[in-house]
């Protein structure tokens, strides 16, 4: 993070930060929670994470208008632009991952009298641990504003692709083997899409980072393994 004379302008910029590591620590936890309140079907654990989306979208708010502030008062340029800039994009990125987050919650209500059988929840919570696992790393890259490994992380954004696709395969198979499982087979077909999603707002966090860093935006196309809009059913 660039360095000024004017000490107070140094603490705007830092003020942002805070608060987009305030969010992203909120926005693991809601991911986390939301997975852990369907699978144990725990309905007071998904009220708390549809209520901690109220404190996102506040800090979302907060930064933005810390943003303009900053930007009418400084009027900066270059690396310093791109860091406030950043901050917005990032703020976006993590109230987006809160509202999947609070989707996936709100699935637990309709779930919770059947519950979600063990076979069905495995998938969900490998495809879960990856997509964590890629919100905290970039959000420890943010701390550390490396270049490479942003671009690293966003190289690897069809892995999750990969997983969805599978646990997509996996649960339309369970619906044909038998139709008792389609009701609680299409919520988690409903709740596996939106921690794909989370999966890439992390990678839309890299990118941020990365044009923050080096000023330059990451060429290319992003590595993509999603083939759940083409595919078929056995027996069609």
């Amino acid at each position: 993070m660039p360095s000024h004379i004017v000490s107070v302008y140094d603490e705007e910029l830092k003020y942002l930060a805070r608060r987009i590591s305030e969010m992203g620590g909120l926005a693991e936890q809601m991911l986390g929670d939301s997975v852990r309140a369907l699978i144990n079907s725990d309905v007071a654990l998904a009220q708390k994470v549809i209520s901690d989306d109220v404190i996102l979208d506040h800090a979302e708010r907060d930064i933005g208008e810390k943003a303009i502030v900053t930007i009418a008062k400084r009027q900066p340029m270059a690396a310093d632009l791109r860091e406030i800039m950043g901050a917005i994009r990032i703020a976006s990125d993590l109230e987006r991952v809160g509202d999947l987050g609070k989707n996936t919650a709100k699935r637990v209500i309709a779930v919770a009298t059947s519950g979600v059988p063990r076979q069905f929840a495995r998938g969900l919570e490998h495809l879960t641990e990856l997509t964590a696992a890629q919100l905290k790393e970039v959000l420890d890259v943010y701390a550390s504003r490396s270049a490479e490994k942003a671009n690293n992380i966003r190289q690897r954004d069809g892995e999750i692709d990969a997983i969805y696709t599978s646990l997509f395969r996996e649960l339309l198979t369970y619906m044909m083997e038998d139709p008792r499982n389609i009701t609680s087979c299409t919520h988690l077909l409903f709740c596996a899409k939106n921690i794909e999603r989370i999966g890439d707002h992390a990678t839309n966090i890299a990118e941020t980072i990365y044009y923050m860093t080096t000023g330059a935006q990451i060429e290319g196309e992003r590595p993509k393994d999603d083939t759940t809009a083409t595919m078929r059913v056995s027996g069609e």
